[in-house]
């Protein structure tokens, strides 16, 4: 069992190393996505395992403190939206397609696999999910409304579909994490959560697989532009990561909310994104959406090594203080 948990530990310490060694994996053998159907059950173990150290009482707690909650949502739903579609006009604005690929990619609500993220860096549980949770529930109108806003579009979203994905992924599993961690009066956080966490950092791994087999035909058939744009989603996503960082260290935010922030205002659900512009819009919309899936899980695994490493300087900091 200690070996198991040192299994754990080790992928979590070294994501930033395993994540781009996964997205590489993915693109030369995209036919690893047979292990697709896996994705939505994985999804929704790693919420379980996430909620496990969740209670109603941070629940409640997050429900009277909303402002980090309603920052979070207004940076990824307004503000990241209108400045992608800005900078997208600004650098391609003669292929409207990568403009609105562009702005889908920032029109989708936050990505679930947050609070697996959340979770392995100490984070807010209970920010993340209700974050999550409003988000998904949210993204049905958010996302026509600023499609038609910013580009005049006009989709129209299963919104039953979504909500049934979110109510198997997300919802269920997050009542039953938080019920079992009430019920055994917190057995579950100390005793059944980290035997587990390790299964769950493995189905992160196989998440990643499955997401990066999806960029493989994108990746063989690189253009000039194409570069740019895959460019311009890395370094838009990386500002993303750093705007919740930043953000919520200047609201005061805690240690354990300040990482929670970081990873929900930079991870989107890339597969909800991808599904639209396939249903929707032409097949050059897909680029930058699926393009993100190369970068999303990487940056996460940087931005958890910096987030480390603030900790262990703010921890010895106090300690030379007392």
């Amino acid at each position: 069992m200690e070996a198991w948990k040192r299994l754990g530990g080790f992928i979590g310490s070294h994501m930033a190393l395993i994540s781009p060694i996964c997205v590489v994996i993915g693109v030369l053998f995209p036919q690893i996505g047979v292990l697709q159907p896996l994705v939505t059950p994985f999804f929704a173990f790693m919420t379980f395992q996430s909620a496990l150290s969740n209670t109603f009482g941070n629940l409640a707690r997050c429900v009277r403190n909303p402002l980090p909650m309603i920052v979070a949502l207004v940076l990824t739903s307004v503000l990241m939206p209108c400045v992608a579609y800005a900078l997208a006009n600004l650098l391609f604005g003669a292929d409207p397609n990568l403009v609105c690929g562009i702005v889908l990619e920032y029109c989708v609500p936050v990505a679930v696999v947050s609070a697996m993220w959340t979770n392995m860096l100490g984070g807010d549980p209970s920010l993340s999910l209700a974050t999550i949770l409003v988000s998904t529930v949210a993204a049905p109108f958010t996302i026509p409304l600023t499609l038609h806003a910013l580009l005049g579009q006009t989709v129209e979203i299963d919104a039953a579909r979504m909500m049934g994905e979110m109510v198997v992924s997300i919802a269920l599993p997050a009542l039953a994490g938080t019920l079992a961690n009430g019920c055994t009066h917190g057995r579950s956080a100390r005793e059944l959560s980290p035997v587990i966490a390790p299964a769950a950092k493995i189905a992160l791994i196989v998440v990643i697989l499955c997401n990066s087999t999806g960029v493989a035909p994108y990746v063989r058939n690189l253009t000039p532009t194409l570069v740019g744009v895959a460019a311009f989603i890395c370094v838009f996503a990386a500002c993303g990561y750093a705007l919740g960082m930043i953000v919520a260290r200047a609201m005061r935010c805690s240690d354990a909310q300040t990482a929670s922030m970081t990873f929900l205002v930079g991870m989107r659900n890339i597969s909800a994104g991808a599904v639209i512009a396939g249903e929707f819009f032409p097949g050059e919309v897909m680029f930058p959406v699926v393009i993100g899936t190369l970068f999303q899980q990487v940056l996460a695994a940087s931005f958890g090594n910096l987030l480390r490493r603030m900790g262990k300087r703010e921890s010895l900091r106090q300690a030379s203080q007392n």
